[in-house]
C-alpha cells in the first residue's frame, strides 16, 4: 500500500475531539504523497540506551520521532502560525499503529521538510495530543477518504503537534551524515519512505547538537 500523509484542519485546543462536522475547513495541509516503496518491518529499530536529556522514554521503547512535510503544502512555518495541527492521512499500517499506540503528548518531534532544496529538519515539534481517530478517512470530500473506515470502526488514526523550536538553518542529509552518532538514523537510509520514524535518543541530542553549533 501506498502511504499519503497530509495535515488539514487546525486543532485550535487539543483536549477537545475534531470532527468531521466542526474542524475548520480551507487550512493548509501537511504532508502529501510520501512514496509506494513498502518497507520492511525489521526496520523497525532495537530498543535503545538509556535516555540522555531530550526525549521521553517509556519502556525502553523510543518516544522521539521523525514527521516529514512538503513545506509547499504545509511548512513548519505553517505550523509556527497555526498554532496546533492535526496530523491526518496516514494510510500505512505500520505507521498508523506509532500514532494509535506509540506517540503521546510531551514526545518530541523533529520536523522534516521534504520534496524541498534543501531538505532536512528544519526545527522540533511536541506532541500536544495521542492518537485519535482520523477523520478525514471517512470524509468523503477529502483528499484521501477510506470507505473501509467509519465512526464506529476508525481503521487510520493521527495525532495534534505544536511547534517548539526552529533551526537557525536547515539540516540537510549531509549535514545529518558528517555526525557518527547519526549513522544508523532511520530517514537516512536508503529506500526509507516512511513518513515518520522513530529516533533514538541519542540521535534527537545529537540533531540539537548541530543545529546549536549552526
Amino acid at each position: 500500500m501506498s502511504e499519503v500523509v497530509y495535515g488539514r484542519r487546525i486543532h485550535p485546543a487539543c483536549s477537545a475531539p475534531v470532527t468531521q462536522a466542526t474542524a475548520p475547513r480551507g487550512r493548509s495541509r501537511l504532508i502529501t504523497m510520501i512514496g509506494t516503496r513498502r518497507i520492511h518491518p525489521t526496520t523497525t529499530p532495537l530498543p535503545r540506551k538509556a535516555a540522555q536529556p531530550g526525549c521521553v522514554e517509556r519502556n525502553k521503547m523510543p518516544r522521539c520521532w521523525l514527521f516529514k512535510s512538503e513545506p509547499t503544502t504545509y511548512s513548519y512555518d505553517d505550523l509556527v502560525r497555526d498554532g496546533v495541527a492535526e496530523w491526518d492521512g496516514v494510510r500505512n499500517f505500520q505507521v498508523r499503529n506509532w500514532l494509535r499506540d506509540e506517540i503521546k503528548p510531551g514526545d518530541r518531534v523533529l520536523f522534516w521538510h521534504s520534496s524541498a532544496n534543501p531538505i532536512g529538519v528544519v526545527g522540533t515539534a511536541v506532541v500536544a495530543r495521542e492518537g485519535y481517530p482520523d477523520h478525514t478517512a471517512w470524509d468523503p470530500d477529502s483528499d484521501h477518504p477510506d470507505p473501509k473506515s467509519s465512526p464506529d470502526k476508525p481503521i487510520w488514526y493521527m495525532v495534534d503537534l505544536k511547534a517548539e523550536r526552529k533551526f537557525p538553518r536547515i539540516l540537510t542529509p549531509d549535514d545529518l551524515r558528517q555526525e557518527p552518532a547519526l549513522a544508523d538514523m532511520i530517514v537516512l537510509r536508503r529506500g526509507n519512505r516512511f513518513s515518520i520514524t522513530p529516533v533514538t535518543d541519542d540521535e534527537f541530542n545529537a540533531v540539537l547538537r548541530l543545529a546549536d553549533a549552526s
